[in-house]
């Protein structure tokens, strides 16, 4: 027995002839009995402790007294009977079928036609004034039973069920009575049938209650019972409240009847409802899931609408950012009592759990492949719950968000006093934000899940989109596991752009050497520092400034392509390199003139002079002083300056000019003469020089 949907009460017993023929008649009985009389019972209400009915059309639970007999009611024994509530009428077959008026009986109309019936159905749906018969179906034996279900009939023959197709006269089985009871079938008002063996008509047909009474001959419904005669006796079958039902199926452990039932109760107690709902499914997840059945677990979490907090509380190997409230699930799936904890901070499924699983004899090996996998499982399952719980979370979170930069932008005095500073990139977060504290709890687990199951790219893609990843324990994993891509991305959501930078940095030095273990297929170039400045021209140009230093001597083209694309003014650039990167500067300035000559200013033009002359100065020095100076001689930079000193303007001749030797740079001093327009002075030192 699954439960007990039904409460079986004896109401009356010693009935003085057998019964043949048994209905309710509101709160009455009617029995037909073998010497062809109708005996009426009525409860008997002589005790002083009984209450007034709550319903006085309903059977009651209390035992049945005789109130009259009626002699002669039929003149053979009846075979059944059935009242007709929405006609007050009494329809009985005995050798005939006869209607009888209520409550007096008297006689209204016979039909003759039907004599020899043995069994009879009624739908009150189909009825009219009169009777015509419509269709002839032949069927294999004698039916001791049948009730009308929808536009088929049920049968009972021998000792099976049948389905008899009303429209094209098709048979098909159900399932046997028993070897012993007869068939009996009844119509619910829900439109369901009870049959012999009281089973639930939903496949596979499961067996929902025994109810052991020898001898039973009729069975019948009531408003609000069954009942069922025996010989001489009447039992009430009165049904258990739902709410007992499902606590019962609950407790054997039959979750889907007892969620099935839940579907039963009233609109009235939608609340009692869910409430009842929720706790199964709970109930139901934590019975699969400790029977190795993860993701249907995680369905019913998911239906049960529980806080994800309790689910994660299964996963002792996740870390949480910290709570104002985790509730306490009613049973803790602990991995470890049985193995040690999922690790954290691994680069592949197969690395997290060998580096923590001990070092075992070949007879363990099987355990702890059964673990790994098992492990596995469990983590995949979580992450399919947290992927289907994230999105209402996140837009939750991020709704938040825009609701206090709305706050914000108005000028809110009140919320000045609510906001505190967050982790950085997540600008001024309320100090009681579940929104966003949920949010972080499920991305934070749900990356490190994704990592502990070998998903790394799918980890970066997590964090390249809106995430809400606690900084600090995802900054923790990622480091340790050598999940260089994702901690790249972590800092960059939360605006951690130094941090970012800094590693960059080092993941391109070691790129550069070799030494690079955990990760040898994915490698760092210059490239990838300057990519990740540009978005940050706008924001934080001493940023981008300070880190394309460490890149500008090995990438200088795409460097200065940075400072132009990202607008950075050159006067600034200039600046810090004159200070920084000083042996940079004129390559600096030249890039700029080469690849935008109009975008570089006078001031600009006379510093790239300056440089290139001081260069040429710096080498004309070495040269005297090992007394092997030739003014016919020209290095790369003394031709850069001369090029210079006749294609530019920008710059000052007479700043320049003072700083010449007076015997020896004869040509540029030409030059600088010429743009003076003294060109006498000038063409005297090319004729004499």
């Amino acid at each position: 027995m699954v439960h007990s949907a039904y409460d079986s009460f004896q109401l009356l017993t010693d009935c003085p002839t057998k019964i043949d023929a048994i209905e309710s008649y509101g709160s009455k009985l009617l029995l037909g009995c073998s010497d062809g009389s109708l005996r009426i019972y009525v409860s008997d209400s002589s005790g002083a402790d009984r209450s007034p009915p709550s319903d006085p059309h309903a059977l009651r639970k209390e035992p049945y007294a005789l109130e009259r007999t009626v002699a002669g009611f039929s003149k053979k024994p009846l075979i059944s009977m059935e009242v007709l509530e929405s006609r007050e009428l009494l329809l009985s077959l005995s050798e005939s079928i006869a209607f009888h008026r209520l409550p007096n009986l008297e006689t209204i109309a016979v039909i003759t036609k039907a004599k020899g019936a043995n069994v009879y159905s009624w739908d009150d749906r189909r009825g009219g004034r009169g009777f015509v018969e419509v269709k002839d179906f032949g069927v294999p034996d004698t039916v001791k039973s049948m009730s009308w279900c929808g536009e088929n009939i049920c049968l009972g023959i021998r000792k099976e069920y049948m389905i008899l197709n009303a429209t094209n006269g098709a048979l098909s089985e159900v399932f046997s009575s028993g070897k012993i009871a007869p068939p009996l079938v009844v119509a619910l008002p829900s439109g369901e049938l009870i049959l012999g063996k009281i089973r639930s008509l939903r496949v596979p047909y499961p067996l929902i209650q025994t109810i052991v009474l020898p001898g039973a001959r009729r069975l019948t419904k009531s408003n609000n019972a069954v009942v069922v005669a025996l010989e001489k006796s009447v039992y009430g079958l009165f049904p258990v409240p739902l709410g007992a039902q499902i606590v019962q199926l609950t407790a054997s452990g039959n979750f889907e009847e007892a969620l099935a039932l839940c579907k039963l109760l009233p609109p009235e107690d939608a609340s009692l409802r869910a409430a009842k709902e929720g706790s199964i499914h709970i109930r139901y997840a934590h019975y699969l899931f400790d029977n190795g059945c993860y993701e249907e677990a995680m369905e019913h979490f998911l239906a049960s609408q529980v806080d994800i907090t309790y689910v994660l509380s299964l996963y002792q190997s996740i870390v949480l950012p910290k709570t104002t409230a985790v509730p306490e699930p009613e049973k803790l799936v602990d991995l470890s009592l049985d193995a040690p904890q999922l690790s954290r901070g691994s680069s592949g499924m197969s690395d997290d759990l060998e580096t923590f699983l001990p070092q075992l004899a070949e007879s363990d090996e099987n355990s702890a492949l059964e673990f790994k996998k098992m492990s596995h499982n469990t983590l995949m399952a979580l992450i399919k719950f947290l992927q289907k719980k994230r999105y209402s979370i996140v837009e939750k979170a991020a709704a938040e968000g825009t609701e206090e930069v709305v706050l914000d932008a108005v000028g809110d005095s009140f919320t000045s006093s609510r906001f505190k500073k967050s982790n950085k990139g997540r600008g001024n977060v309320p100090i009681n934000s579940a929104a966003r504290e949920m949010a972080a709890i499920l991305d934070t687990a749900l990356l490190q899940a994704l990592l502990l199951t070998g998903q790394s790219s799918a980890a970066v893609e997590l964090l390249k989109g809106l995430n809400y990843c606690d900084a600090k324990i995802c900054e923790e994993i990622l480091h340790k596991g050598h999940h260089y891509a994702a901690l790249l991305e972590l800092y960059r959501s939360n605006s951690m752009h130094r941090e970012a930078l800094t590693l960059l940095h080092q993941l391109v030095e070691e790129s550069k050497s070799n030494q690079l273990q955990a990760e040898p297929i994915q490698k760092f170039s210059p490239e990838a520092i300057i990519e990740y400045l540009k978005p940050l021209c706008g924001t934080d140009p001493m940023l981008v400034l300070e880190f394309s230093m460490l890149v500008l001597e090995s990438c200088p083209t795409q460097t200065i392509e940075l400072f132009l694309s990202g607008n950075i003014p050159a006067d600034l650039v200039n600046s810090y390199l004159k200070q920084h990167a000083p042996n940079m500067q004129g390559r600096y300035l030249e890039l700029m003139l080469a690849m935008n000559e109009n975008g570089i200013s006078g001031n600009l033009q006379n510093e790239m002079v300056q440089i290139y002359l001081s260069e040429v100065l710096e080498w004309y020095s070495e040269l005297s002083a090992q007394q092997i100076w030739d003014e016919k001689a020209y290095s790369p930079t003394r031709k850069k300056l001369l090029s210079a000193l006749e294609s530019i303007s920008g710059y000052s001749p007479e700043a320049l000019l003072k700083r010449l030797p007076p015997d020896a740079l004869f040509e540029e001093r030409a030059s600088l003469l010429g743009k003076m327009n003294q060109h006498e002075l000038a063409l005297s030192l090319y004729v004499h020089k």
